[in-house]
């Protein structure tokens, strides 16, 4: 095969997998809104609707470490489809009559569609290392981070497109139509893929699920308080005191949306804004640095009585803006100082940290709000960016781990 039709065979390979990735994103975003919105409309506490989404985390953590290992011995491929079949299954979970909605019900639902969302995300970002030759890191952190800019744009669209069909069909009329687009897509990435993808040659044992890099060891350690810090105020706390402000359902998805797929063209296009940077630990320190100042000053801002919908949606946009940039920048690391050997285990071990903070700052995120309300939740933020911060030192400052 020569070097041009190689090049085109993994063009299309990375399209494929980019255009299953956007479908999926779509119905997790959407997932996450309809859920927000639906239980909120109920009664239900922001600690309760924080409760649903416990499991959803949880087993994302499992999920990343073990996917990576089975990614590793049965391919990426593969994996990838088992998480869209899941992410069916869970959608038509919670497309059932509303006396069934129960909370451990709802949950159950979502663990499934944690383990779907984690085994699509691992295989999606692990093949994309096997996609190209070792020499070729700049056009890496592209695709990198196009295809963590683009999922993350889609998944805003999914927040706008579960808030606008919850209030044109309903939230069992909205899980069925996702859960079709799904399957249609899951069908025909099944035949265009190599099934071979990801599989290591000598399989790997289950006492290698542990990273051994200190670099990939510390990143992960990052990455856990970075999504901690977002989440913390973003899932819960932040939709429900727009709600209690008077922002109507649409108001919020599409407030949400907007800003999601804001992060995503930023996160897409931080190879260009990090240009005249070198992309290694050094710059990810300085830039989770400035990242903390922002819930810092929104927190004060708040004490003292400044309009809290400005603040708000002002600061949400410049954190936006610097998280973006700092998560790019993560994506692309975890793939360069991984061996093309080991990519499916280290970026389950990667994203099982990030599992790991999502859920923390989840379940924080409803509990501190209940208590402290959003200034607590801002203030947790920053305590997680400065952590985040301080672990940042041990990182590497070149491309080898």
């Amino acid at each position: 095969m020569t070097s041009q039709s190689v090049a085109e065979h993994s063009l299309r390979d990375y399209l494929t997998v980019t255009g299953g990735y956007w479908a999926f994103t779509l119905t997790d975003g959407a997932i996450r809104m309809l859920v927000v919105l639906y239980f909120h409309q109920l009664g239900y506490s922001p600690l309760a609707i924080a409760s649903l989404f416990l499991f959803y985390e949880f087993f994302g953590i499992v999920t990343n470490l073990v996917g990576g290992w089975l990614g590793a011995r049965i391919g990426l491929n593969t994996t990838m489809h088992i998480g869209m079949a899941l992410q069916i299954v869970a959608l038509g979970m919670l497309a059932v009559d509303a006396s069934w909605l129960t909370i451990p019900y709802v949950m159950a639902a979502q663990a499934l569609s944690g383990i779907a969302k984690d085994l699509n995300k691992m295989s999606a970002k692990a093949s994309v290392k096997l996609m190209l030759p070792d020499d070729a890191q700049g056009k890496l952190f592209k695709w990198v981070a196009v295809l963590t800019g683009s999922k993350n744009t889609l998944k805003g669209a999914g927040f706008f497109l579960g808030a606008l069909l919850l209030q044109l069909v309903g939230f069992s009329g909205a899980l069925l139509m996702m859960s079709g687009g799904l399957l249609l897509t899951l069908a025909i990435t099944w035949v265009l893929l190599p099934r071979e993808i990801g599989k290591m040659k000598s399989k790997p044992k289950f006492s290698q699920l542990l990273s051994k890099s200190v670099a990939i060891n510390w990143l992960s350690a990052a990455r856990f308080f970075l999504f901690g810090a977002r989440d913390v105020w973003f899932v819960v706390g932040l939709p429900v005191y727009l709600a209690v402000a008077g922002w109507e359902h649409m108001q919020v998805g599409g407030f949400l949306a907007l800003w999601v797929i804001g992060y995503g063209f930023i996160q897409a296009t931080s190879p260009r804004l990090l240009k005249r940077f070198h992309s290694n630990g050094t710059t990810a320190r300085w830039l989770v640095l400035a990242l903390s100042f922002i819930p810092a000053a929104m927190a004060l801002l708040l004490t003292q009585g400044v309009d809290g919908v400005s603040v708000v949606v002002i600061g949400l946009v410049l954190f936006g803006i610097l998280f973006a940039i700092n998560s790019a920048l993560h994506s692309y690391l975890i793939i360069a100082w991984s061996d093309r050997d080991k990519v499916s285990l280290n970026v389950g071990f990667y994203y099982m940290a990030n599992a790991g903070g999502r859920l923390t700052g989840t379940i924080l995120s409803g509990l501190t709000f209940q208590l402290w309300g959003l200034i607590g939740c801002l203030l947790f933020s920053f305590l997680f960016l400065l952590a985040a911060w301080l672990i940042s030192w041990r990182l590497p400052d070149g491309l080898s781990a």
